[in-house]
């Protein structure tokens, strides 16, 4: 976005306009958003100047259907605040908006396009959808892309897990059919927006401009033209975005627009970490405020989402992205760390201008009720979150141990049913994000397995149960490992990605033996739920049985379709009785296995081989 920036400064500069020789003067260095539309269902817009002494100077308009409501100076004297109510049959031009300090004037040409058609229609991810997320610095690198623009630019150095190691946009884009081809829908990537922090900051938690693709992975027209080409082949994309913290490198940071744009300014609160206390009916002051205010870690000052103006720039930093680029999804990180009131406002401003959105928040507790506490229409929180979609963090945690261990009464699957079980504290199950691992935590495999029979049953469940399923890059190469000494050590490069790497793993040819029966059985299970079972594992009832004898097997069902799943959650052979499942599986009815390709008919008694999976459809 410092192209268009710069575009809009340098008409000032050939206009006369602007004076560079008088360093006091007022003068424009930003403009945020950089433009805007009309025919949108908000009508009023917020556009934020950054200059120089800019709040001594007066804004005027004289652009049809447009109306200056109001003008803001804050505490810095380079900042200002306007307003603008734009009117339904407002046209799309250039609007010049005319800063007078009444000596001078600034003519600042801000621009306000024609709406694409069907926007308002536009966006959202559901139980249909298989989430991909990647890394971008970590998954592949396709460009020649560099950060000669910023301040803090660190060398690549691929040797080291916490550096930058060069992934950028392109390498996305150079492997979008490999992505197809694996039978995945959605593309999550971890933040693209400018991280300018010492270090580098290769994950992109610590935003820096909140209009700008980071430039060391591009540029916001080839952050455009990828969404675009992902479209192409049927691949939608989730934007990651940080509302409640942003990077201490930031300008607001070096010149705050108010005393109240971060909490505890001085930077001597950190989070507690403890999310329990937002919905502790016994909290204490302290500890609320530690939780919702601290910053996150000393590079992430805590924004105030309680200040209106600043939670309007954020609504609307959303709402450009979505229509600026046409992504279907946001991620919202750190979710319940953010002033929950704020959040509402935001999820509920987004979600009136794009109704077929969808928005899932970070909401990492290891019990359902925490989750269950954000997500819209719930029961247990006195205002509404309006949150549509929160992650299954409890899954995350304990994924691991319930498919590994072998399943008796308690342990094993039974875990995986007691927590389906409590799904009742969720309004809706069905937009609920599942995953067994993620960039923040150990990967699902701590190393390479011998035998992939409970990672096989993990994947497996994944893909048809209830929810939004989201796999970890790598995950189809079994890629491994723990984030013992090192987060980079659960984000390490996808081979082949980069120019010299000695395996390509994005090829057969590149992958091991393992990693192709991996590969294979996670595409064709993609393939089949991406195709006919579609709806039936997107909008199907659940029932299951509890593994009482060591098989789990449960039920999706939409109409007269139907699709079951049996697991044998033992490292033995198991014969069981099929009378418990008699009301889902008939003795004597048939079916097409999607593992074997078989068909199977259902007997009064079943021998199932070691972690053995059956996936059975009748249509």
């Amino acid at each position: 976005m410092k192209k268009i920036i710069s575009l809009s400064l340098g008409l000032l500069a050939g206009l006369g306009m602007a004076s560079s020789a008088a360093p006091k003067s007022p003068a424009v260095t930003k403009v945020e958003p950089p433009y805007w539309w009309t025919n949108m269902k908000t009508d009023t817009l917020q556009v934020m100047l950054t200059g120089p002494d800019i709040a001594s100077t007066h804004a005027s308009i004289d652009y049809k259907g447009v109306r200056l409501a109001e003008q803001v100076n804050l505490e810095s004297p380079n900042y200002k605040l306007l307003y603008f109510v734009i009117g339904k049959d407002t046209p799309a031009g250039t609007m010049d908006i005319i800063l007078s300090d009444g000596k001078k004037k600034i003519k600042v040409p801000y621009q306000l396009k024609e709406r694409d058609k069907g926007m308002e229609k536009h966006g959202g991810f559901d139980a249909r959808d298989v989430l991909y997320l990647l890394m971008p610095d970590r998954f592949a690198k396709g460009g020649e892309t560099d950060g000669k623009s910023l301040n803090h630019n660190p060398a690549v150095d691929r040797n080291n897990p916490n550096a930058r190691h060069g992934g950028d946009l392109k390498g996305i884009e150079k492997h979008l059919d490999y992505l197809d081809s694996l039978g995945v829908t959605a593309l999550w990537f971890c933040p693209v927006l400018e991280n300018d922090m010492p270090g580098g900051s290769y994950h992109g938690y610590a935003t820096t401009d909140y209009y700008s693709i980071d430039p060391r992975f591009g540029t916001n027209e080839e952050y455009s033209a990828l969404v675009g080409k992902a479209h192409d082949k049927g691949l939608k994309v989730v934007m990651d975005m940080i509302f409640n913290h942003c990077g201490s490198a930031h300008p607001w940071l070096k010149d705050l627009p108010s005393s109240d744009w971060i909490n505890h300014p001085e930077g001597d609160v950190m989070t507690n970490f403890r999310l329990t206390t937002v919905h502790d009916p016994y909290v204490s002051d302290y500890d609320l405020d530690h939780t919702v205010n601290g910053w996150f870690v000393r590079s992430m000052p805590d924004l105030n989402q309680r200040n209106p103006h600043l939670m309007k720039y954020l609504i609307q930093n959303s709402i450009w992205w979505i229509e600026s680029a046409k992504i279907d999804g946001i991620r919202m990180d750190t979710y319940p760390y953010a002033d929950a009131d704020g959040m509402a406002q935001w999820n509920k401003a987004v979600l009136e201008e794009y109704p077929n959105f969808n928005i899932v928040g970070e909401c990492w507790y290891t019990n359902e009720a925490g989750s269950a506490f954000w997500q819209k229409g719930n029961k247990l929180k006195e205002s509404d979150p309006e949150l549509p979609t929160v992650m299954d963090f409890y899954f995350l945690q304990n994924g691991r141990k319930a498919f590994n261990s072998d399943t008796d009464p308690w342990g094993g699957l039974n875990m995986v049913y007691d927590h389906l079980s409590h799904d009742f504290l969720y309004p809706d199950p069905q937009h609920v994000l599942t995953f067994l691992d993620n960039h923040d935590s150990d990967r699902f495999l701590l190393e390479l397995p011998d035998t992939l029979g409970s990672w096989k049953q993990a994947q497996a469940f994944l893909l048809t149960s209830r929810g939004i399923p989201q796999i970890y890059y790598g995950t189809e190469i079994l890629m491994n490992g723990s984030k013992e000494g090192s987060d980079g050590y659960v984000r390490k490069d996808m081979p082949g990605g980069f120019p010299g790497d000695k395996t390509d793993a994005f090829t057969p040819e590149g992958r091991t033996p393992l990693q192709n029966e991996a590969w294979d059985f996670l595409s064709s299970l993609l393939q089949w739920r991406r195709g006919e079972a579609n709806e039936v594992i997107a909008k199907g009832k659940l029932k299951h049985f509890m593994p009482l004898d060591g098989l789990y097997a449960y039920t999706r069902t939409l109409g007269d379709k139907s699709v079951t799943v049996l697991l044998n959650g033992k490292d033995e052979p198991l014969t069981v009785s099929m009378a418990r499942t008699e009301e889902t599986l008939p003795v004597g009815s048939s079916y097409k296995d999607i593992i074997s390709g078989r068909t199977i008919t259902i007997e009064k008694e079943m021998t199932f081989s070691p972690r053995q999976i059956m996936i059975l459809q009748n249509f």
